[in-house]
């Protein structure tokens, strides 16, 4: 079981934007230090749920800060922005980092951000395949072009092309400049086995392997389920599903697989990188965990998913804030150790997901985030495994 820290850079109400985005740095290192596989980052725009409107630029400053951890997006939304620019940022990150990014994407909402970056609704609602294909090709490729209703221009060449090894002749080089070259470092749970479907992962010389940076797809919807499937990617469920929901959406994108003619072999090892968000509260007692939540994010989230406008002025509801909190709390790892890890393994047991992205900053306190994330590395894991 591979367990990262979902970081949304999340603004409480009172807190200045500079404070959440340290948070969010300070936690990342704490994450690392805690054993902790991945640190996942979110991205909005002008809305106070989270400040960070660029995740794959906040990954970058924390592929620096790092030395192991790997760094994921959750997502870098594709409805606004072009999939070339933010595929050639996805390979500067694989290839400077050792292989340490993997770019989850999604479609966004119908947010006011459509207006502002020029994508309008259409790129929400009828855009997302073309943009994922162009990503695909340009990650996977040595040339790309566009030929579809949103995007048309020439065939280009692709650099820097993620699909090679970095490093290809790094100890040549060395040796024609008279340099002699570090010992690769090791560190507690480096990962060096193969890994996402799209063939990124660390390898043991600490360099990426030749296919690229992982991709991973944000899916809420049967049609965000069919399209992961057909384009062979795992999925990044969100936080608001349960087992049973996981189960029903994980059985739809079995179908779809094999609606496709794709290989089973394949699909076992596909199956393995699905990623499912939560949320982690580490307590003595579970009653403290949850009024911890219960204490920050109702307000959390009733003033920043309130500051969402929609792109064309259309209604749209939100959860009670209060009941929200309690659902999370009800369906993920909130409470004593031993009830996180019965929580985890649980829900690995029922879905088979393996991998989680566990919102740690629900208190909304900067120290309290990085006890919690400290908390779940010395106490959680070890029983994981």
């Amino acid at each position: 079981m591979r367990v990262g820290a979902f970081l949304l850079s999340a603004q409480f109400p009172g807190q200045h934007h500079a404070e959440v985005l340290d948070r969010t740095v300070a936690a990342t290192v704490a994450a690392e230090r805690a054993g902790l596989d991945a640190v996942w980052l979110a991205e909005h725009h002008f809305v106070p749920y989270g400040v960070c409107p660029n995740a794959a630029t906040l990954a970058a400053l924390l592929l620096g800060r790092t030395r192991r951890i790997q760094l994921g997006t959750a997502v870098s939304v594709l409805s606004t922005t072009h999939p070339i620019a933010l595929a050639e940022q996805a390979a500067l990150l694989h290839l400077t980092s050792g292989g340490r990014f993997t770019l989850g994407v999604g479609r966004g909402g119908p947010w006011v951000d459509l207006a502002v970056f020029g994508g309008g609704l259409a790129a929400y609602e009828q855009g997302f395949a073309e943009r994922l294909d162009l990503l695909l090709s340009f990650l996977r490729g040595s040339r790309v072009r566009g030929d579809g209703p949103q995007f048309t221009f020439p065939e280009v060449a692709v650099v820097p092309r993620a699909a090679e090894p970095a490093r290809l002749a790094g100890r040549e080089l060395a040796d024609w400049l008279g340099l002699r070259p570090e010992p690769a470092l090791r560190f507690p749970r480096q990962r060096t086995e193969a890994g996402g479907a799209s063939g990124g992962a660390s390898t043991p010389g600490g360099g990426p392997t030749a296919a690229g940076p992982a991709v991973v797809v944000a899916c809420t919807s049967p049609a965000g389920v069919e399209l992961a499937a057909r384009r062979g990617l795992p999925m990044l469920l969100g936080m608001h599903s349960g087992d049973e929901d996981k189960q029903l959406m994980l059985a739809a994108y079995r179908t779809a697989w094999r609606a496709c003619g794709h290989g089973e072999e394949r699909l076992a090892r596909v199956e393995r990188e699905h990623v499912a968000a939560g949320v982690a509260q580490v307590a003595d007692r579970t009653p403290a965990a949850r009024a911890t939540l219960l204490r920050a994010m109702p307000g959390w989230f009733e003033y920043g998913l309130g500051a969402h406008r929609t792109v064309d002025g259309r209604e749209r509801k939100m959860r009670d804030p209060h009941a929200y909190t309690e659902l999370l709390c009800d369906l993920h790892a909130v409470g004593t150790p031993r009830q996180c890890v019965d929580r985890l393994l649980a829900t690995a047991e029922r879905t088979g997901i393996r991998r989680f992205a566990l919102l740690a900053e629900g208190s909304g306190d900067h120290a309290g985030t990085l006890e919690n994330i400290t908390r779940l590395g010395a106490e959680v894991l070890p029983q994981l495994s």
